[in-house]
């Protein structure tokens, strides 16, 4: 079925969030294209124009003439949009008990939309074929913070992941230890812009992180995309 839709899990009257699988010719009004497919996506009409796998950009009135599929973002009530913990958004130091206190970061309900097959290390542009694809499990969740929020250096994920700004700006940083001053690589994140992966594989279900964090800049909401094996 073409341009099968649905909610994301944390839509919500301040963030439109949709899914919309096996897509042909559909109109996007004004909201952040997220590319969830090792497949390329194509918009335009008249001028076609290609999002490679995992990419993204803002569409205004703009047509996606075809996809896998994608996720479809936008901040539509600013005001109070920091109140996410009353919505159902969870402070990570809930999660992590080493968390810092008094950082100020949320994140919102999990939503799992199904499977998709690649080779890892084209995921992490370490080869363009794929010559030893698999199945990984497709995960999207949001985060919160106000400006000027350091979101914790770490360098843990046994899942591969990479990310898309869909409100404000921050910018996702790499270390050479868990140390801010060991700050190495500055990678700034403005309104619908997904950055390459960080991660390196180094064995069947394996893969390693650089010490990394995202910082905000402004009130930020941003979108992580995990594949579980």
């Amino acid at each position: 079925m073409e341009n099968k839709i649905r909610d994301l899990a944390f839509a919500d009257e301040f963030i439109y969030a949709k899914l919309v699988e096996t897509v042909v010719d559909y109109e996007v009004e004004d909201a952040i294209v997220v590319n969830l497919s090792p497949r390329s996506l194509v918009t335009g009409d008249e001028h076609p124009a290609i999002v490679p796998a995992w990419k993204s950009t803002w569409l205004r009135g703009g047509r996606i003439k075809s996809a896998e599929r994608v996720a479809l973002l936008k901040v539509q009530r600013a005001t109070n949009l920091g109140g996410a913990m009353f919505r159902g958004w969870d402070w990570l130091g809930n999660r992590i008990r080493s968390f810092p206190r008094d950082t100020p970061l949320f994140i919102s309900k999990q939503d799992e939309v199904g499977s998709v097959t690649t080779d890892p290390r084209v995921f992490t542009n370490e080869r363009t074929d794929h010559e030893a694809p698999q199945s990984f499990t497709l995960k999207l969740n949001l985060w919160w913070a106000p400006g000027d929020t350091d979101c914790f250096i770490h360098h843990e994920h046994p899942f591969l992941e990479t990310h898309t700004q869909i409100h404000g700006s921050g910018r996702m940083q790499k270390f050479k230890q868990r140390d801010p001053s060991t700050l190495y690589e500055d990678v700034v994140m403005p309104v619908g812009y997904s950055h390459d992966p960080f991660c390196r594989v180094t064995g069947k279900n394996e893969w390693t992180y650089p010490w990394h964090r995202y910082y905000a800049d402004t009130d930020s909401v941003w979108l992580a995309v995990e594949l579980h094996p």
